[in-house]
């Protein structure tokens, strides 16, 4: 150390403001790296971030847009005030993150911002990233609409080459008229976003997210039994067996929507999900 003195000191004025930056740069990308290595052994034992709240403000919502919350989004109100004054500043700022979009004679309303966005954020409300990168717009359609991609129909889709996630605004309603069906499309489209945000993103989230995905189809492979059991419990709609993703986004419709039944029935699934999620709020 004295000899890093004597050795500073022999430079200029500028040199050593040049040193200093460039010594502080080093401090700090050694900080990050040391960050990084415990958070990583704490995300390997634990199975969930280090910390996931950490914001310099908070943005706010007025009240009409709070309103909204309070009126039409339960699981806001399952929230202390702590978490919602959390999941206020993500709304926000997923609102101005994304582009929202109208078509078929669709206005954007404030109430679309406000249900769908905070539809993205109840999902993402364990990750430290929420703002789902592979989003950067939200179509609403008044009702189905005719998709390109199959030559069909559909209530909503998410198009990661466009980067678009796209809705009808008649059927994402319906997912709320009802808190208790596990029919809910705006929680299934998200879900398919989320997923494959996972796979092509190396967030601390994202990996405990697509590592415990692996880790719940390593538990339905290797387990006959429970494979059986889920089928013939009729629990999860058919639609759940189309493929992986399905199942996925239809397992994670029936966790938010049901969660006491889910964990009574599949326990073991519904650990994999939670732990999926970090979902360690609300009554979850």
């Amino acid at each position: 150390m004295v000899l890093l003195v004597i050795v500073i000191e022999k430079y200029s004025l500028g040199s050593k403001i040049i040193l200093g930056i460039f010594f502080a740069i080093l401090a700090y990308m050694f900080f990050h790296f040391a960050v990084k290595m415990i958070e990583m052994g704490y995300v390997l034992k634990r199975k969930k971030p280090f910390y996931v709240h950490f914001y310099y403000f908070l943005r706010k919502l007025n009240d009409k847009q709070k309103n909204i919350l309070r009126s039409s989004f339960p699981f806001y109100n399952k929230l202390n005030d702590k978490h919602k004054s959390y999941f206020e500043h993500r709304v926000a700022s997923f609102i101005k993150d994304k582009d929202f979009l109208g078509r078929g004679g669709t206005v954007i309303t404030e109430e679309m911002k406000i249900l769908v966005s905070a539809t993205a954020v109840m999902l993402t409300f364990g990750f430290r990233d929420f703002y789902i990168g592979l989003i950067s717009k939200i179509v609403i359609y008044p009702n189905r609409f005719y998709s390109k991609s199959n030559d069909s129909y559909h209530k909503g889709e998410f198009n990661p080459k466009l980067k678009a996630l796209v809705l009808s605004w008649e059927d994402f309603k319906k997912g709320f008229n009802v808190n208790d069906d596990n029919l809910n499309l705006g929680i299934h489209e998200f879900t398919h976003a989320i997923h494959i945000n996972s796979i092509k993103e190396r967030d601390i989230s994202s990996t405990i997210f697509s590592d415990t995905f692996k880790e719940l189809s390593a538990l339905l492979n290797a387990n006959d039994g429970l494979r059986n059991k889920i089928i013939t419990s009729k629990y999860f709609r058919d639609y759940a067996y189309t493929n992986q993703f399905e199942f996925l986004a239809v397992a994670i419709e029936n966790f938010i929507e049901t969660p006491n039944t889910f964990k009574k029935d599949f326990p073991a699934v519904y650990s994999k999900v939670k732990q999926m999620l970090n979902f360690n709020f609300a009554g979850y």
